[in-house]
């Protein structure tokens, strides 16, 4: 696997997941604008190869231009998006903060459209990738997580349709992560008894009996926008979920 040169874009770059995609995204020899809501964490990035911290809020208005140009203006281009950045809020359905649900559309469905839209034209000149980090609980029944798992199928459903609308020029797939250890599980809106018990409850459902690290996640986001190991891959929902969706 190797990203040699090319530039790209990832969200949520600051933290978890995203923080280990850019890490390993560097290791691979890419050129990465990482973007996230904390400046210091996505700084500390620059000190591991040639990266730009871009402190954003992808669902600000005007935010995906703004990322776009910053990465085309410092690396002349712009081969790869990941939209990792996401936003989780668990509860019922007669318990839920309807505007906790819009905030979770805005971040995890209509962001990474416009970061798309906006990142089109560059990524057609030059034969470019994106990859969602979506979740398994956009392919899951999950009672007591519905919002967010049908945020994470509009997601899904994203993918899916602009790998056709956009071929063959851009490719674009998804990942979905099952239960992975990051400091999100400390901002779902759970009491810490509801959290243990759900941590419990994904650990007993997941037949390699262990959770996730953003490390395995990082590897097969990287290897999807490698155009020698994926170039023939568009399309794709690919689980890396420890069996959780067998």
């Amino acid at each position: 696997m190797s990203l040699q040169g090319r530039s790209v874009v990832i969200t949520g770059a600051g933290t978890g997941i995203g923080r280990a995609i850019a890490e390993r995204a560097l290791k691979e020899g890419a050129l990465v604008t990482a973007v996230g809501r904390r400046r210091a964490a996505l700084e500390e990035l620059a000190t591991d190869g040639p990266a730009q911290a871009v402190p954003e809020d992808e669902a600000a208005p005007g935010a995906a231009d703004r990322i776009v140009r910053a990465a085309v203006e410092r690396f002349g281009a712009l081969h790869g998006v990941v939209n990792n950045a996401g936003l989780a809020r668990f509860g019922r359905l007669e318990e839920a903060d309807l505007e906790e649900f819009d905030r979770m559309l805005a971040v995890n469905v209509r962001a990474p459209a416009e970061l798309i839209r906006c990142a089109l034209p560059h990524l057609r000149a030059v034969g470019g990738a994106v990859v969602n980090v979506s979740s398994v609980g956009g392919v899951l029944s999950m009672p007591g997580r519905s919002c967010y798992g049908a945020s994470k199928a509009a997601l899904n459903s994203l993918t899916r349709s602009l790998a056709r609308e956009l071929a063959p020029e851009v490719r674009v797939n998804a990942v979905l992560p099952g239960p992975v250890d990051t400091p999100m599980w400390q901002e779902l809106g759970l009491t810490p008894e509801g959290t243990r018990d759900l941590r419990e409850n994904l650990l007993s459902a997941t037949p390699m009996g262990r959770f996730g690290t953003g490390e395995e996640i990082a590897r097969w986001v990287c290897q999807l926008l490698d155009p020698d190991l994926a170039g023939w891959i568009t399309g794709a929902l690919v689980p890396v979920d420890g069996g959780r969706t067998t």
